[in-house]
Parts: structure tokens; sequence; C-alpha cells
């Protein structure tokens, strides 16, 4: 297991000790770690090939922080860095032949468009018109780049669904609706989300993603 992997299962485990016990030191400590240790480990693994992935990462990695901290202002600029961070990961599919791969899947996107217009429809009496707005946004770029992941296989599709449902969670606690272990859902599903994508794009330099759909192509020249 490259070093880079170990490193981030250990800084993922605290991080979920620290928001399940409410450590808050050791949550400021361990979380703005997770986005740059997979930066790391993508770096290590291809070089510069996957620059686009790289900047989303940096961009989590600002989300992260922007978002431990209390306010409006950091709110919104936080989901402003995680809205970069998705239309990076866009790009990079995009890239690596998305559009062709889901021409080919229609029922792909038709069914994440669905789940989007339902959860948007949901949120909109529990939240006020600008939270409204931003949700809606956000969550456009995030159900593309889950429909867009398909392009690289299983891993990537699987990152881009549990990066759904961890902003879902996410959306329902800035809707009010609180239960428990809702914190520790939306960090598990999170670092794994940020994981699998990561990895899915290691594979591709490594020639090692024998899931990937038949018809896919990688351009691993390109970011």
């Amino acid at each position: 297991m490259p070093l880079p992997v170990l490193f981030f299962g250990t800084v993922a485990a605290l991080d979920l000790l620290a928001v399940t016990l409410d450590l808050t030191l050791l949550e400021w400590l361990t979380k703005p770690l997770l986005a740059p240790v997979l930066l790391v480990y993508l770096w290590r693994a291809t070089g510069t090939r996957h620059r686009l992935v790289m900047a989303g990462l940096a961009l989590a990695a600002a989300g992260d922080v922007l978002l431990m901290l209390e306010g409006p202002v950091t709110f919104v600029v936080g989901t402003a860095c995680f809205l970069g961070m998705q239309t990076c990961y866009i790009s990079a599919f995009v890239g690596a032949g998305a559009v062709g791969h889901l021409k080919a899947n229609r029922r792909v996107p038709a069914g994440y468009l669905v789940v989007w217009v339902a959860v948007n429809v949901a949120l909109t009496h529990l939240l006020n018109p600008m939270m409204t707005v931003l949700v809606a946004l956000y969550s456009l770029a995030l159900v593309l780049m889950a429909v867009a992941a398909h392009v690289l296989g299983r891993e990537a599709a699987w990152g881009g669904a549990v990066f759904v449902a961890s902003d879902l969670l996410v959306g329902l606690g800035a809707a009010g609706i609180e239960f428990t272990g809702r914190p520790a859902l939306v960090m598990i599903t999170y670092s794994a989300a940020q994981f699998l994508v990561t990895d899915a794009f290691v594979r591709t330099c490594r020639g090692a993603d024998g899931d990937r759909p038949r018809g896919s192509r990688v351009m691993l020249h390109r970011p």
C-alpha cells in the first residue's frame, strides 16, 4: 500500500474520531490534511498529468478549512471552493472522454437528473432564497461530476455517487434536518468519495483500471 494512502486512511480515521467525539482541536489538525494528502498521492503516482484534479483537491482543502469557520460569508466562499473543485473534476472527466461515453449510456444522466430535481424541490421549502440558489447551482455541478465520472469505470462512478450522498447529508444539515450520526456519515462519505475519485485517476496512469467500460478513452497526456 502506498505511504500516502496509508497516511490518508490514518488521517481520515482520526478526523472521524474528532467529529464523533466533538474534539475540535483534533478536527482542525486532521480535516485540512485530507485533500492535500490525496494531492501528494496523485502527484507521486502520475506527476502533473492530472493538473485539473490536483487543482480540485487544492480547492477542496481550502473549502474544508472555510466550512469549519462560522458565519454565512465563509460558508458561501467555502461552497464556492467546492463548486470550483467539482468544475475541475468535470473538466478532467470530459478530457478523459466522458461526453462520448455518456452518449451511449443516457440512463445514467437521466437518473441523476431525477435525483437532482427531487432533492432541490424538497429543499426549496426549507432554505432561504439565497441558499436555495446556491444549493441548486452546486448540486447541479455535483451531479454533472457524478455522471461524468462513469467514464473511468466503477471506482470513479462509485466515487461520484458517494459524493452525491455526502453532500446530500450536508444539505440536510443546512436545511435544519439533524439526526444522530449525520456529521460522522458526512465525513465517512466525503473521505471515501475523494479517495475513490483520486485513485481512479491514479489507476488510469498505471493501466490498472480493468473495469473501465469498453469504448471509453483516457487521455494520459491531458490533465
